[in-house]
Formats: structure tokens, sequence, C-alpha cells
């Protein structure tokens, strides 16, 4: 049937092809930078043969369907971790493989979800390497978390008829920013059209997405399942305290996720503290512990006495007092030690990194303190004001307001029960996203084709 006279012909299909033949050059193009970039942080190292194509992940897929769960980090996997496990409790006979980007994703997939799902990397975006990828795991849905948008990922997957689901979608205003030029705009609504379902964090990340071209029918807003952590499995204070070389009376802030530029601030603020308050020490634990010995440089450089915490456990009758500073640079920690402080600091936001989670040091009803930059958790950090648990500083003001809730500890007991007020009045996310995730998966399961057993597959560089 022809088209209508003066019509104009659709050349969307033109310009789909056009931006992913585009987009695939510019990526070969910039493999060898990738693959420097990659090689140079020590933590996404380990990964690259798999996320190349040149090794077969350890999974072995089998006659139970699978569903595949993409969180990029650490972060991430504590995110969606719930998630999984309840979706492991609903679908037993179910298999669940989790991929990650960097080591400590991996650590963290390993110790959380052990008997639950299984790692992988995640593949680069390459059409060849997500293709064989796909036909390796074989899954029957793919999740992931957090607006991973991965084009030739999603694109492979549309094509083979697995259905893909955003959970816990959000835009920061910085990307929502980028995506604002047509030409770039209509290459996302190419991707945001390959999806099945997606679920989003607030109002804001759900109008955001839809204005950049997802079908509005799939968009919904489940909240924030961050809110649904947890609480981290109770240890003794008593022996933490003791192991952290905390007497009787001692005071502790910590410092969480944090950057460089944070430190400096911190650990100033600390030195100005510590006049007044000679019980008080300073946790400090930065976002990447392989900069450990760069942040214990600059606390010395400072005349603070520093210890690593690893370093702590190897010793623990070594005596210790004054000022000091503990550097932690252990992993899996940080969620329990917040039930130590007196005051939290939460990173990435004295610098524009956008935040990290507010909601640790919330859930142990703890006063929680946080910089000007909190756009990748700004639903959270709008909460956290509102209700008044949560206080905004700046760099400079650190030391008067840490001084201020240790002047006034019933001031600063009203604050974290505010903020763990904010942790339980909005839980539910949860239940709404896995109710919203089986209906897309009983569909899936319900219209499967048969795929070929994996031995049949081909991988860049055979088995």
């Amino acid at each position: 049937m022809s088209a209508p006279i003066g019509a104009q012909p659709d050349r969307r299909p033109v310009q789909t092809a056009m931006w992913y033949f585009l987009y695939n050059a510019v990526l070969l193009l910039a493999t060898p930078v990738i693959l420097c970039l990659l090689l140079a942080k020590k933590r996404c190292r380990r990964g690259l043969p798999q996320r190349f194509g040149f090794a077969r992940p350890p999974i072995r897929p089998d006659e139970r369907p699978l569903v595949w769960i993409h969180a990029v980090s650490l972060g991430e996997v504590v995110a969606v971790t719930p998630l999984v496990k309840e979706l492991h409790r609903r679908h037993p006979d179910y298999r669940f493989a989790v991929s990650t980007v960097t080591e400590t994703g991996r650590e963290a997939v390993e110790q959380r979800l052990r008997g639950v799902a299984e790692h992988c990397y995640a593949p680069l975006d390459f059409p060849w390497v997500v293709s064989c990828m796909i036909r390796h795991l074989r899954p029957v849905l793919y999740l992931f978390v957090e607006t991973e948008l991965w084009p030739n990922l999603l694109r492979s997957l549309h094509r083979s008829g697995i259905p893909t689901v955003l959970v816990n979608g959000r835009l920061s205003s910085r990307s929502f920013a980028r995506q604002q030029w047509e030409p770039v705009r209509s290459f996302y609504r190419s991707m945001l059209e390959t999806l099945s379902l997606c679920l989003m964090q607030s109002d804001r990340d759900a109008e955001r997405i839809i204005a950049l071209g997802a079908d509005a029918k799939v968009v919904k807003r489940t909240g924030n399942i961050k809110f649904d952590q947890p609480a981290p499995e109770s240890v003794d204070s008593r022996s933490v305290r003791s192991s952290l070389g905390l007497r009787d009376g001692e005071q502790l802030i910590v410092a969480g996720s944090t950057h460089p530029g944070e430190e400096e601030a911190l650990v100033d603020a600390y030195r100005s503290l510590a006049e007044h308050h000679p019980s008080l020490l300073l946790l400090l634990a930065p976002r990447h512990i392989e900069r450990a010995e760069q942040v214990e440089a600059m606390v010395r450089a400072r005349g603070v006495s520093v210890r690593r915490r690893t370093a702590m456990k190897a010793d623990r009758n070594e005596t210790w007092s004054g000022p000091r500073v503990i550097l932690l640079d252990s992993r899996g920690e940080l969620a329990t030690l917040y039930r130590e402080a007196v005051v939290a600091f939460v990173g990435g936001t004295l610098v524009p990194v956008g935040g990290h989670n507010l909601l640790e040091p919330a859930l142990w009803g703890k006063p929680v303190l946080f910089g000007p930059y909190t756009d990748h958790c700004a639903e959270i950090a709008g909460f956290l004001l509102q209700a008044g648990g949560g206080v905004r500083v700046t760099g400079e003001e650190l030391a008067k307001r840490i001084g201020e809730l240790l002047d006034r500890p019933d001031e600063g007991a009203r604050i974290g029960v505010a903020a763990r007020s904010v942790v339980e009045q909005n839980r539910g996310a949860l239940k709404a996203t896995v109710d919203a995730v089986d209906d897309v998966l009983r569909a899936a399961v319900g219209t499967r084709r048969p795929a070929p057993a994996p031995d049949s597959l081909p991988l860049m560089a055979g088995r």
C-alpha cells in the first residue's frame, strides 16, 4: 500500500541505523583508549578477558530459566541484593546471574548473594561480544540497575526477543541535560524503545525518561529500593569498638565513600575539632580503597596519626591514643561501622560527584551530613532535609556543624531519629519492583523459545 500523497516517509529506521553505525565506528576507534583506561584502574583489570570476549563466562546454563541482572559495581550490587534474593525466593527453580564491571562488584556478589546468584563480568558493548554473551547465557529476562544503557546490548536483547527491565532507574540532571541535543536524543530514543519496562525511583526520573523517548505505558514509579535495604548483621558493639582502638568515652566521626578534596577538608575539620574534643576520632573510608596509600600520606602530612584498618586487625595489642585517624582499607565493613558514629558524613557530595548512599547511616539513626552535590541521590537528600534528619554543609562549615552536634548531643539524637524515620516511611519499593518484574518474567517464560545448546556457541577465542 502506498503512502498518502504529501505524507513524509518515516526516516527513523535509517537514522537509527546511521547512529548505530557511527556509534560502533567510534567504539572501534576508541578501543585502544578504552583498554588503557581499564588497565589503569586496578579494580577493572581482572575481568577484561571476559569483557572483551576472549574468555567464556564461568556460568554454564542448563534447562532452568536464567535471569541476567547487571549491576555496575559495589553500590549497585548492594542496592539490588534484596531484589535478587526475593526473586530467588519466589522462583527457586530459576538461576540468577549478576554481572559487574569492577572487582569490588564481584566481591559483593560473591559475599552477599552466595548460593543465590552466580557472577560474571559484563561484556563491553561491541556487537559480537554482547551477541556471544547472550547466546551463552540464554537469559529469559535482563534486568539492569540505575540507567546503565548500552546500545548494542539492548539492541541484541531486543532482537533476540528477550525482555529488558530497568530497575531503580534514575536520570541525573547532568546526564538529562546532555541528552537534550536532538541527534543524541534521537539515538537515546531508539534505545529506550527496546525496553519492556522502566521502573523509576521518583516522579522526576519518570518524567525525564518519558521526555527522552520512553513509552509512557511502560514507565512506572516504584520508588527507591535502597530504602528497603536490611540492616547489616548485628555485631557486638564493644567488640567493634575494641577492634577500632576506641576506649570508653571516645567518640567517632565516620566519613564514608570519600573522594579527593573531601578527605583534606575532613582532616582539617577534625584537627580543629580535636583541640576542643580530645576524645574524638575520625574514620575515613575512601570510595576506592586502592587510594589508601595516597590518603594515608595526606593525613600524615597534616600532622595527624593514622593507621589502616587492615593493620589494626593484624595487631590488636598495639596501644594508640590521642587525636588519630582510622583509614578503612577493607571492604564490606562501612555499613556496619556507621553504627559506631556519633556523626556521619557521606562523600561524593563536597565535590561534584553526585553523592553516595545516604541511607546507610540513616538506617542506624545517625545524623547524616553531606555536601551540596547530591544529584545522584537528590530525592533521598530532599527527604532527609525535609524531615530534619540530614544536614547540608560546605567544606568550610564541617568543623562548625560537627562541633554543634557534639556540644548538643540531644540535638544530634533528634536528627538521628528523624533520619531513621525517613527510611521507615519510604519502604515498599522492593515489593512494587518485584511484583512488576514478576509480571514480565512470567510472560517471558510462558513464551520462551528453545535456545541452542551452549556447547555449540562460538566465542571469539574458541574454547
